[in-house]
């Protein structure tokens, strides 16, 4: 029996496929860095539920790295910024001094939340109490019914 492109081609990778999804390649890109065709591939991936579930994997890893780094940007955060000097070292076994680069200074750095950021999440988390759009009705009879999202009050 002859072996198909799926086993020589595109099998031993799905691993690298997973990982070109997650970098963001279209599908299209991955069936080049394959070396088969895209009409080829979208067959595959029908055909294969370990092509189409190493798609889906790469995809979910991306999107939770997108989410997770828009909640630490929502909220702010810490880190350590480490600068680094050449310096020496003396290696302990040989007694010879070697360069390297030596940690000089460590400073805890903040970055405060940001306000675009929280507005976009709760905009997407909690349409119903942060959209900024407003439900107007207006009525054959003339009258016009103007819905606010909750919580939203009107002054007169």
């Amino acid at each position: 029996m002859a072996v198909s492109k799926y086993q020589t081609h595109v099998e031993p990778k799905l691993l690298l496929v997973q990982a070109w999804a997650r970098d963001g390649y279209t599908e299209e890109q991955t069936a080049l860095k394959l070396g088969v065709a895209y009409s080829t591939f979208r067959v595959y991936k029908d055909k294969y539920p370990a092509l189409s579930a190493a798609l889906k994997k790469g995809q979910e890893v991306a999107d939770v790295e997108v989410e997770n780094a828009l909640f630490k940007r929502a909220v702010g955060y810490r880190y350590d910024e480490v600068i680094r000097e050449p310096g020496t070292v003396v290696d302990e076994e040989t007694g010879e001094e070697k360069r390297v680069m030596v940690e000089t200074k460590r400073v805890t750095k903040e970055v405060q939340p940001d306000v675009t950021a929280q507005i976009f999440w709760l905009k997407n988390r909690k349409p119903e109490q942060w959209r900024d759009k407003k439900d107007i009705d207006a009525n054959v009879d003339g009258s016009l019914n103007v819905v606010f999202a909750p919580g939203m009050e009107v002054s007169e």
